[in-house]
C-alpha cells in the first residue's frame, strides 16, 4: 500500500501540476510546446501526455502566465512576469512543506 500511496503523491505533484514544470521550463528559455514535452522528460523524469501538455499551456496563456508568438508554423510560449511570479509562489509553497515535512525526522 505505501508503494501506491507514493506513487500516487508522485503522479500528484507532477503530471496532475504540469503548469509548474511548463512554467519552470519557460522560465529558462522561450519553447514550443512539441519540445516541451521532452524537456520535462530530461530535466524532471517524467513524460506528460501530448494533449495535456497542450492543454496546460493554453489555460497557462488564458491566465496570462505565458504569452505565444508564432514563427513560421510554430507557436512559441514565453514565460511573463506574472507567470515568473507565479512559480516563485510554487517554489516558496513546496520549499515550506518540505522544511516542514522534514521537521523532526
Amino acid at each position: 500500500m505505501a508503494e501506491r500511496t507514493l506513487q500516487r503523491l508522485m503522479e500528484m505533484n507532477t503530471k496532475e501540476n504540469l503548469w509548474i514544470y511548463i512554467l519552470k521550463i519557460l522560465s529558462e528559455r522561450p519553447a514550443h510546446a512539441y519540445s516541451l514535452r521532452a524537456e520535462i522528460e530530461k530535466t524532471f523524469g517524467f513524460r506528460p501526455g501530448t494533449v495535456t501538455a497542450y492543454r496546460v499551456l493554453y489555460s497557462l496563456k488564458r491566465k496570462g502566465f505565458v504569452t505565444k508568438t508564432s514563427h513560421g508554423r510554430r507557436k512559441i510560449y514565453t514565460i511573463t512576469e506574472k507567470g515568473r511570479k507565479e512559480l516563485m509562489e510554487a517554489a516558496r509553497f513546496y520549499k515550506k512543506m518540505a522544511r516542514t515535512l522534514e521537521a523532526g525526522i
